[in-house]
């Protein structure tokens, strides 16, 4: 078993804040993902994306396997969370592909 180094993050205040974001558009090549987090609120024209992030497929795939473990640990003490429509396979947070 490989022996894992406790890392120190630093979150400056600005970034501490966070942003809304009920939208993200995933795109990815053969390098890189790209996720762009947007707001789509009521009384804006388009949604208008806040921040992007870029990654590579590796990291995307970390990411994943992150998100369903926390998901399953969030579920675990709080319940299924059930998305409207489901399984229905085009949620808010999908995305596409640039080639």
């Amino acid at each position: 078993m490989a022996e894992q180094t406790e890392m120190k993050i630093e979150v400056s205040p600005e970034v501490a804040k966070g942003s809304y974001s009920n939208l993200a558009i995933i795109t990815h090549s053969s390098s890189e993902f790209i996720i762009d987090f947007a707001s789509n609120l009521p009384g804006l024209p388009s949604p208008q994306v806040h921040n992007r992030i870029i990654m590579t497929p590796e990291h995307a795939k970390r990411l994943l396997l992150a998100l369903q473990d926390n998901v399953s640990k969030y579920e675990a003490v709080n319940g299924t969370i059930t998305l409207p429509g489901a399984p229905k396979m085009t949620f808010p947070m999908g995305g596409g592909n640039r080639s």
